[in-house]
């Protein structure tokens, strides 16, 4: 049986267990006589030693059994680490993350560790490996005196990879003698339904305590019983495991096959909103009725397809402690840095999307946004800063908050930068936070005098606007001197399909994201008023600027009168009234991949089809308020 069917699953669950190491490493740094989080990462690390073997990874599984040995020293009195220690540590985890991958590629014999090992012999004198973990060959020649026994195993229950710990317990056996009737078949070992128990015939002359003793040690054996009875079939059970107790069950599934499953359900979607609009000017009765049931399925199987593909931001925010960590120590400043609503879910398209702005936000924050301890000190501010990265649900879209309490954005820096480069009105006194964001969010703008490998090239920003803008959210500033910024992102929480308001500008349609829709009202010239010279609608006592999106987007024809229908947009609390020639009611889209192309007003987020064939336009409101 090949072992490259675990491979997947074998980098899954790697990452899993070294995502943990990291975040209790970060813990045990912060409380170094504590004993739990090195006893978490002692339990990581063996099981992530046990995958290795599983897979053949010699290289894998020695370093991860050396780390193991040092570990289990310390679980008595972890106070013995110190400093240097600890960065091994954070060395070593890094080495097996990347170390999982090039193995995976088929790798493992190229790995090199011995720097770390070296280091790993010079912290601790129980290092040595206790035994080989090389799976030993079959013997080429017969056995003699052979006994036939009955064999069966059980893994345990709660083991990982299951299917690799009983393929090595045969592999085991197979190097002990004479294998045959293996039940189930060793390709049953790969399904889901395996629960780990199998049996065999074996012949060997091994007695049977050492024999017992040997086949355990594959690793994760709850138990090993022999007979010299023909091994009867392993017992399966008739019902899915959990039933019985009402636990769902869950499988690991490819989000190649998910996308495609997305993909075939916005086409379901397309093609539901034309059969409506074929229903509705044929009128058969029994053709409405039909035609409402599929668009009922069609709706359940989006809402579970969505449902399947939503996924906690944790697994996006877990690299982050590490990154503020190794960043604060590198420019020589504290930073406690805190996670709150890690339990939140994106669709995994927009998860993945995410990480390289907040990336850039956190990596500012750090750079610029936090005091040096001795100037945090002399300005009566506690040495240690406090960076928050938060996330929380709005209505229909989900807020991240990268939170800092440090010096602030130099306002009259970035303005006396700004009128220097012509990018605001001369003689401009204060700039609002919403400018403050549009001038650090241009390509190439920078305060930094000096470039160095944290910052200083005026990219990051422009990476944030740009990327949250390209998944249809928005970013916002506020940020005051002495205090600390907050910049906020706010996305939809899926970007497949999208409730959106069909309007239309002289004979083209556009799509309005509804998430962005506050209220829909009529624009009456003759109640318009102007602050600052510009248009503005009163509505209830707030004043609100209009955008005429025939003017905007410089749609040929005259100009309509009198009373037309308005869209009250609401970004993030800055609004802003759409001008429209007419509004055509709501209708799910499925957004489609979109390149504006080159000198295209930047007022769009993506685009669609509709039912009838004809694509559309979706607006960015954040382009437009």
């Amino acid at each position: 049986m090949d072992l490259s069917r675990y491979a997947a699953l074998f980098l899954t669950e790697s990452r899993d267990h070294l995502g943990a190491c990291n975040q209790l490493l970060l813990d045990w740094e912060r409380d170094p006589r504590a004993t739990e989080p090195v006893v978490g990462i002692f339990r990581a690390m063996h099981t992530f030693k046990g995958m290795a073997a599983a897979m053949g990874y010699a290289n894998l599984t020695e370093l991860a059994h050396r780390t193991e040995n040092l570990l289990d020293l310390l679980r008595s009195d972890p106070g013995l680490a110190n400093r240097e220690l600890h960065d091994l540590l954070f060395q070593i985890v890094d080495a097996l993350e990347s170390g999982a991958g090039e193995a995976v590629a088929g790798n493992d014999a190229k790995l090199e560790f011995s720097g770390l090992i070296g280091k790993l012999d010079h912290a601790s004198v129980a290092t040595q490996p206790t035994g080989s973990w090389a799976i030993p060959a079959r013997s080429a020649e017969p056995v003699v005196g052979v006994t036939g026994r009955a064999v069966s195993i059980a893994i345990r229950p709660d083991a990982p990879m299951r299917g690799a710990r009983a393929l090595l317990a045969l592999r085991k056996a197979e190097s002990l003698g004479t294998v045959a009737a293996v039940r189930p078949a060793p390709a049953a070992f790969e399904q889901d339904e395996f629960d780990g128990r199998f049996s065999f015939r074996l012949e060997s002359e091994v007695p049977d305590e050492e024999l017992r003793r040997l086949l355990a040690t594959a690793g994760d054996v709850a138990s090993v019983e022999l007979s010299a009875e023909t091994a009867a079939p392993a017992a399966r059970g008739a019902e899915p495991a959990g039933d019985a107790t009402g636990r769902t069950r869950q499988i690991r599934v490819d989000l190649r096959r998910l996308d495609a499953l997305m993909n075939q359900v916005g086409e379901l979607v397309v093609a539901k909103g034309r059969l409506a609009e074929l229903v509705a000017s044929h009128g058969s009765p029994d053709l409405q009725a039909l035609s409402q049931r599929i668009s009922r399925v069609v709706a359940e199987m989006q809402t579970e397809i969505i449902q399947a593909r939503m996924t906690p931001v944790w697994q996006v925010f877990d690299r982050f402690p590490r990154v503020v960590r190794d960043l604060s120590r590198q420019l020589g400043k504290r930073v406690a840095f805190q996670v709150e609503g890690e339990e939140i879910e994106l669709d995994r398209s927009v998860l993945d999307e995410i990480g390289e702005p907040l990336l850039h936000l956190l990596r500012n924050a750090v750079d610029h946004g936090i005091e040096a301890p001795a100037e945090r000190k002399r300005r009566s501010k506690p040495a240690e800063a406090i960076i928050r990265l938060i996330a929380s649900r709005e209505r229909n879209v989900v807020a991240i908050r990268v939170q800092d309490d440090g010096q602030g954005i130099d306002r009259e820096q970035i303005l006396q930068r700004a009128l220097k480069e012509g990018l605001v009105e001369p003689g401009t006194g204060v700039l609002s936070d919403d400018q403050l964001l549009r001038i650090l969010s241009r390509p190439g703008f920078s305060t930094a005098t000096t470039v160095t490998d944290v910052s200083g090239r005026g990219m990051g920003m422009d990476a944030v606007f740009s990327r949250i803008r390209t998944l249809g959210g928005s970013v916002h500033l506020a940020t005051e001197a002495g205090v600390g910024s907050t910049f906020t992102l706010r996305i939809p929480s899926t970007l497949a399909i999208l409730r959106a308001l069909l309007a239309r500008v002289g004979e083209e349609r556009y799509a309005v994201p509804m998430m962005s829709v506050a209220e829909t009202m009529e624009f009456n010239p003759m109640a318009a008023t102007a602050v600052q010279g510009r248009e503005a609608l009163l509505l209830r006592d707030e004043v609100i600027p209009t955008v005429h999106l025939r003017e905007r987007l410089g749609a040929q024809g005259k100009r309509a009168v009198g009373r037309r229908p308005t869209i009250i947009l609401d970004v993030g609390g800055r609004r802003a009234a759409l001008v429209v020639d007419a509004l055509l009611g709501q209708q799910e889209i499925v957004v489609e991949a979109f390149d504006s192309p080159r000198g295209m007003l930047p007022v769009f987020s993506g685009a669609t089809i509709l039912g009838d064939g004809v694509p559309v336009l979706i607006l960015d409101p954040a382009a437009l308020v």
